[in-house]
């Protein structure tokens, strides 16, 4: 009887190994790996800029950095107890869905895929082209369309690693993650060791300027957070966590307090190696730095930089296609969407569908005004989400959570989150008034195909027909097994 019950054990799993079905295989060091390469990208190379510009002073500046890590550390541990206490991939998608309900979930997705994704993607593809392409014109700029075409190149590479492998874009991550680190690292060195031989001018009277205003602060903040953005995409992916209760906490703390001390210290190398008149004139922070204080292995630097960006765009092609795959999944996404692809197992048309609107957006001139666009609803919906998790542990107050935050930081997270929202409204209402009317045009198309379904026969007849045959030209299916 041992015997057979073990070879029936053994013969289950190898059937569910065999199956279609996203298989567990992040553990904690890809997870950690996945968080700070898709944190660490272009922002800290651009954001210092304006954080000082908004901020008045170099200690204010490095004051906002600071406290920008302590919120995303907040943030980042409501993410851990959302995650540990809700066992499906999707993030936002799958928490806004449990605590308030499937609209604010549908408009989530709806946004992440008409215009929030390609927008942060786009971008940091256009950083990534014009730190490959700038050494070779230097002091010429570069051609804007040589620019866009190697955006494209990166994109398409990334989706490419996606739609091949789950393992392989895992592996991916951690050696881009690791090059990274090895570029702040190669700026935080010189500028400590400077500090340490006395180089101290630029933070004398730090905190002494006239040009502080509450008008401006709140923009610094808006800056450094940027640079923070991305620590909420392991969530994304919770079915594929090894030992999710264990390893989403321990992953989202080290990850965000390693990220803060490496964004303070290359600030604070930043200002040993250049004044703040240097820093606000200079459109390549990282390349200023590195002409300044590493002549020898300047040319290296937009190289590094470069990868950076890479793995942020490796990272979003990683995650964000979980949450339209969950959403998908639970009906409230068109079905192709939930497929997997029967040899690759991986999530192959939601990977595959956001190419297409990432190229459209590379190639349109005013793509820098959609970040914009994008900043808005992503901290409407990260704070509705802990608002969500404040109500639902009030009416669930027996529900088991593996990991449970202090009630005061879930507060600070989400009172935090609704003021940068309300201050977009009234310091930018143009951008963020249209990209809440982007966000609200998915309620019409939410009651009219997900809350009742009132497509007509006829075009419901032409997309099942499209879904099929795309079903069977991309070689997917559905998942067979049950991972949440």
């Amino acid at each position: 009887m041992g015997f057979d019950q073990t070879k029936k054990q053994n013969g289950e799993a190898k059937e569910n190994k065999d199956a279609v079905q996203l298989h567990r295989q992040i553990g904690l060091l890809p997870a950690v790996c996945f968080i700070v390469g898709t944190v660490v990208g272009s922002g800290i190379f651009i954001a210092p800029k304006g954080v000082l510009m908004n901020s008045g002073t170099v200690g204010m500046s490095l004051l906002v950095w600071a406290l920008s890590g302590v919120l995303s550390l907040f943030g980042a541990l409501c993410y851990a107890e959302l995650g540990t206490t809700f066992k499906k991939s999707g993030g936002h998608y799958t928490y806004l869905l449990e605590t308030l309900g499937p609209l604010p979930a549908f408009l989530r997705l709806w946004c992440e895929f008409i215009f929030i994704r390609p927008a942060v993607a786009s971008y940091v593809a256009l950083a990534f082209g014009r730190y490959v392409v700038d050494p070779f014109f230097t002091p010429c700029p570069a051609p804007t369309a040589l620019i866009r075409v190697v955006g494209i190149l990166g994109v398409t590479f990334v989706v490419a690693v996606n739609c091949w492998s789950v393992s392989l874009a895992s592996r991916t991550q951690v050696t881009l993650t690791f090059i990274k680190m090895f570029a702040l690292v190669l700026i935080i060195v010189p500028g400590v060791i400077a500090l340490g031989k006395g180089k101290t001018e630029n933070f004398q009277n730090a905190f002494e300027s006239e040009s502080i205003t509450l008008d401006t602060l709140p923009l610094a903040f808006y800056n450094g957070l940027y640079a923070y953005g991305g620590w909420f995409y392991l969530n994304y992916i919770t079915e594929e966590v090894i030992n999710p209760n264990r390893n989403i906490p321990l992953a989202l703390t080290c990850s965000m307090v390693t990220v803060t001390v490496f964004y303070v210290l290359v600030n604070v190398a930043y200002y040993t190696m250049m004044s703040p008149t240097e820093l606000l004139q200079s459109e390549a922070v990282a390349v200023t730095f590195a002409n300044r204080a590493l002549q020898g292995l300047s040319s290296v630097m937009p190289i590094l930089v470069s990868v950076s960006c890479l793995g942020a765009l490796n990272g979003g092609f990683f995650g964000v296609p979980r949450m339209l795959f969950v959403g998908a999944r639970d009906g409230n996404w068109p079905p192709i969407f939930s497929m997997i692809h029967i040899h690759r197992h991986t999530p192959l048309p939601a990977v595959l569908f956001l190419y297409p609107l990432v190229v459209v957006m590379i190639m349109n001139g005013e793509i820098y005004k959609l970040i914009n666009f994008a900043s808005f609803p992503r901290w409407f919906f990260l704070a509705s989400a802990t608002l969500g998790m404040l109500i639902h542990r009030y009416r669930f107050p027996l529900k088991p959570r593996p990991f449970k935050v202090p009630v005061v930081i879930v507060v600070i997270f989400t009172v935090v989150s609704f003021f940068i929202v309300g201050f977009s409204l009234y310091s930018d209402p143009w951008n963020t008034g249209c990209s809440c009317a982007l966000t609200l045009s998915g309620v019409p198309v939410y009651y009219v195909t997900v809350y009742r379904s009132r497509v007509p026969p006829k075009l419901m007849r032409i997309f099942n027909l499209c879904s099929k045959q795309l079903q069977i030209l991309l070689e997917v299916a559905q998942q067979e097994v049950q991972t949440y």
